[in-house]
This record gives structure tokens, sequence and C-alpha cells, in this order.
């Protein structure tokens, strides 16, 4: 019997390695993509114990995309899950926001699910089944200032979500998910976390009164690729303490 195949994009650190790993646990043989931390792909790898296989590609270029994804399906056929993770930040205050800063952003954490998708959805559809996660962001609900273009394209992510899930049913099922404050070095070190008094002051937000960890976001992904929520889709899985109730 075949291992079946899950890409992942940002597979290689933070959530998005976690979210790798689990998969492979659950049987996936892992497509871990990435854009420039080779070392971080290095570490992934060996702790994927042969299930995770790191792959270089920046999913904001369409045709990286395109070549990338046809030796993807090439070499493993079409995945089964598809988890489209990455994203990158450019805060500024709207006036102070470049048109490099918009463009990025909204390339990568918008139009790279799209393309991502539109690569890899049509192989899906035709084996008659397979599961697509959109790793979202609450600010894609509730604003925030200095991140138009953040929230913007994680907004924009959200109604793909739903496009998506109409359009791919009834064969694949599309659903977000999304975390709220977790604890990875990126999260503790752009938000100080790892200031008592700011993390104290976080922490009243949150009416579980602790900060998530990967596992936390790993268990939902978990239950949005299997058969337990094989009835879900178009949705929204918020993983995060209560702070955000909408």
């Amino acid at each position: 019997m075949s291992v079946p195949t899950a890409v992942v994009s940002g597979g290689t650190r933070g959530i998005g390695l976690a979210l790798s790993l689990r998969l492979s646990e659950l049987g996936y043989h892992v497509v871990a993509l990435y854009r420039g931390d080779h070392e971080a792909a290095r570490r992934a790898v060996e702790r994927g114990a042969g299930r995770i296989e790191s792959f270089p590609l920046d999913i904001a270029r369409p045709d990286r995309v395109r070549s990338g994804c046809e030796r993807i399906l090439a070499a493993h056929g079409a995945p089964e899950v598809l988890v489209n993770n990455a994203g990158i930040n450019r805060d500024r205050p709207f006036l102070e926001l470049s048109e490099e800063d918009w463009e990025q952003v909204v390339a990568t954490n918008l139009s790279g699910p799209f393309h991502l998708t539109r690569a890899l959805a049509p192989s899906m559809v035709a084996q008659g089944r397979g599961s697509i996660v959109n790793v979202g962001a609450t600010t894609g609900i509730r604003p925030r200032t200095n991140g138009a273009n953040y929230c913007a394209s994680k907004a924009g992510l959200l109604h793909l979500t739903r496009c998506l899930a109409l359009e791919l049913a009834p064969v694949v099922r599309v659903n977000s998910l999304i975390p709220g404050f977790t604890d990875t070095p990126e999260v503790v070190e752009r938000y100080g976390l790892d200031e008592p008094e700011r993390r104290t002051d976080v922490l009243r937000q949150i009416p579980l009164r602790e900060i998530g960890t990967v596992t936390d976001v790993a268990d939902a992904l978990e239950f949005l690729v299997t058969s337990r929520s094989r009835y879900v889709t178009g949705q929204q899985l918020i993983v995060d303490g209560g702070n955000f109730m909408g």
C-alpha cells in the first residue's frame, strides 16, 4: 500500500514544523516547503526520521510554484493533504507602507496559497479525496494597527477558503485553522513574551490564561485532516484559548 503524501508550505519552522511532524506521525510522507532557511530544513528532515522531505520553493513566485508542484506530483502523485501555512509580516503604519511591503505580504500570504492550491487541487479532485487546510490569523477577522497588509491578506485567505470549499466539494474539504498566541520563537520575539510584564498583559486577554503550544495547533490540524471532521468544510477553527470570540 502506498504512503499518502502531505504538502506543507512553511513546513520546516515554528508552527509549520509541528504540523509537518504531526502529519508524519499520522503516516504521511510530508513534503515540507521552505524558502531560504536551509539549516531549519535540515533539522526538520532529521526530526522527521525519513517521513519528512524538505523542498525549497518560494510560493510568492507562481512560475516556481508551477514547476515545483510538477516535480512533487511526478515524484509522489496527488497529495491527500495540503497545508497552506507559509506567511510573512512586514508591519508598518499604513501611511508608511511601501508598495513592496504590500506586495510581498499579499504575494506570500494570499497569492501563495492560491497558486499552490491551483497547482495541486486538480490532482486531488481526480483521485477522489483530499483535505486542504489554510492557516489563518484572527487579525484576518479583527483588524489591528500597523498591519493593513497582513490583515488584508489573512482576511482574503479566509474568504478564499470558503470559495474553495464550495467549488471543490464534495470531493475535497477546505478549512481554515487559526492559531492565537502560540509559543514559538517568532511569536515570543515579536510580542516580547519573554518579558514577564508583557507576558502577564497578554495572559490577561486569554480566558484560559496560558499561551498556546504548537502541539495545540497540531491537534487541531489532526482533527481537520482525519475522518473525524468528514462533515466539516468551509469552516474556521480558532485555537487561541478563547482570546478571540467572533
